[in-house]
């Protein structure tokens, strides 16, 4: 015993120990908790289209084959060619009667080309496609979005550490589900009950964020580089997942996730210590107030709107190209590169900028980058796509990184300074555009086509950046300001 707690003493159990209240560490967590919750987000991407079509299309050529086989009469057949004319004739030898039977002659009929192709045409099965998977890809955040106004409150009550360690637990169920599904009803189960999951994860970190780092400068910052853990887990996700399920298989990228979801499990299990309860010191909002709250809702939709740009894109893109660009899998996932790399790039960039030229500009600037999502459709192939998706991904990293700040800042500014239910609206904003998204983007695409989906969506969200112009400088609540001014008179006296 004694030289294991000589080894507890030192290395990597006694940094955490002592760090257990360290600011950066928590940072690190919620930043590694984003990560690998995204990453399960965006790593289905370029598998499930494919995987789900190939699935559809052996399913149906198993019934095709099977209503041939049962189809054809019984007896055995014999061909004869005939030298006369070329044609091909039929013997039916009957097993009750010893003399064969001859058919009328066949039409020759020329043999079909193999089709070496990777192309899907685009016929009925591939378009139905469209609505199927933005189905089980809006199921996640459907899920996330019943569940988070339970989760705001309920972090009020018991802290932020027990349902942040809870969503890690869920997170990592479903990562095994999703490597060992094969059925739709499965896979459909496992995006769902990611949600439930990124609800605990996502509101748990957030709110823990907010409540250590008090200055607005410095929470802009740490928020700033907990959505970089996003971004990393946008940037990495498709590719990583394409690549994985073109050379290795489907349930191999999967297994990566759940193991390294393990390490961030026993990281939380010593840093957060989440067997303890730790109730806010004082009663917060209720989420029923923060609602109606004009400003507070005008930074949730700017943080929906932005984010269903990239949600519609996620179900229709893969299956645009396999339609038009003859994509093989590992390049269904490398399309999303350029939006997570610029993602990630507008998140850290913004985070610094934003406390100088001021929050709300954020949101009015990513009107410009979002008219490329109306070039989307015109691209020709994948090289095409880098600059429409680098603008897409570079104006919602500005959106995110300004408006999560500014939903805490309005917070202080104008309600009791408790962070969970605020933090669970701003979740809710950003799973309508995960719900919405994809659901409707992938009729859209089906029924009016992918370049008509891309032009309402852009449209949108440019008619929506004016309202930004109203978070420029929100009132104050008239009692938190009588309390300021008390407090400024005391220290000078």
């Amino acid at each position: 015993m004694g030289l294991f707690d000589a080894f507890r003493d030192v290395g990597v159990l006694a940094w955490l120990r002592e760090g257990r209240q360290s600011r950066r560490l928590i940072l690190l967590i919620v930043f590694i908790a984003l990560l690998l919750d995204n990453m399960l987000l965006t790593v289905v991407v370029p598998i499930i289209p494919s995987y789900l079509y190939t699935v559809d299309d052996e399913a149906a050529a198993a019934v095709r084959n099977h209503s041939i086989s049962s189809n054809s009469p019984s007896g055995t057949f014999q061909t004869i060619v005939s030298l006369y004319d070329n044609s091909t004739r039929l013997t039916n030898l009957s097993p009750q009667v010893g003399t064969p039977t001859v058919t009328p002659a066949l039409t020759p009929t020329p043999t079909p080309t193999p089709n070496t192709s990777n192309c899907r045409k685009a016929d009925d099965q591939l378009l139905n496609e469209n609505v199927k998977v933005g189905l089980l890809f809006a199921s996640k955040a459907t899920v996330q979005l019943i569940t988070n106004p339970f989760i705001g409150p309920l972090t009020n009550r018991i802290g932020y550490q027990i349902p942040m360690f809870a969503g890690f637990c869920i997170m990592f169920l479903s990562t095994i589900m999703f490597a060992f599904s094969s059925s739709y009803a499965l896979l459909f189960v496992a995006r769902s009950l990611q949600g439930v999951g990124s609800s605990c994860s996502s509101v748990a970190g957030m709110g823990m964020l907010a409540s250590v780092y008090t200055d607005d400068e410095e929470r802009g910052n740490a928020i700033g580089i907990a959505l970089g853990g996003l971004a990393m887990g946008v940037l990495v996700g498709p590719p990583f997942g394409s690549v994985m399920y073109e050379f290795v298989g489907k349930a191999a990228p999967f297994l990566i996730l759940a193991v390294l979801a393990v390490l961030d499990g026993a990281l939380q299990l010593f840093v957060l210590q989440p067997s303890k309860v730790e109730p806010e010191s004082q009663k917060g909002t209720s989420l029923i107030t923060l609602m109606k709250d004009p400003y507070i809702l005008i930074a949730a939709g700017s943080i929906c709107f932005a984010n269903m740009a990239i949600a519609m894109l996620e179900p229709a893109l893969p299956i645009w190209m396999m339609e038009t660009m003859c994509a093989r899998k590992w390049q269904l996932g490398v399309a999303f590169l350029p939006a997570s790399i610029s993602y990630l790039i507008g998140t850290n960039i913004f985070a610094v900028l934003a406390n100088k030229m001021g929050r709300y500009e954020g949101n009015e600037s990513l009107s410009p980058p979002l008219i490329s999502l109306c070039s989307v459709p015109f691209a020709k192939d994948i090289y095409g796509l880098i600059l429409p998706n680098f603008g897409v991904g570079f104006a919602i990293g500005m959106v995110d990184s300004s408006m999560m700040p500014i939903m805490g800042y309005l917070v202080d500014l104008r309600h009791v300074s408790v962070y969970g239910s605020v933090y669970a609206i701003a979740d809710v904003a950003f799973c309508m555009g995960f719900a919405f998204g994809p659901s409707a983007g992938g009729a859209i695409a089906r029924s009016i086509g992918f370049p008509w989906l891309m032009t309402i969506i852009g449209v949108v969200d440019i008619l929506f950046a004016p309202l930004c112009f109203f978070l420029r400088n929100p009132p104050a609540n008239e009692e938190k300001m009588r309390c300021r001014e008390t407090c400024v008179c005391y220290k000078k006296t």
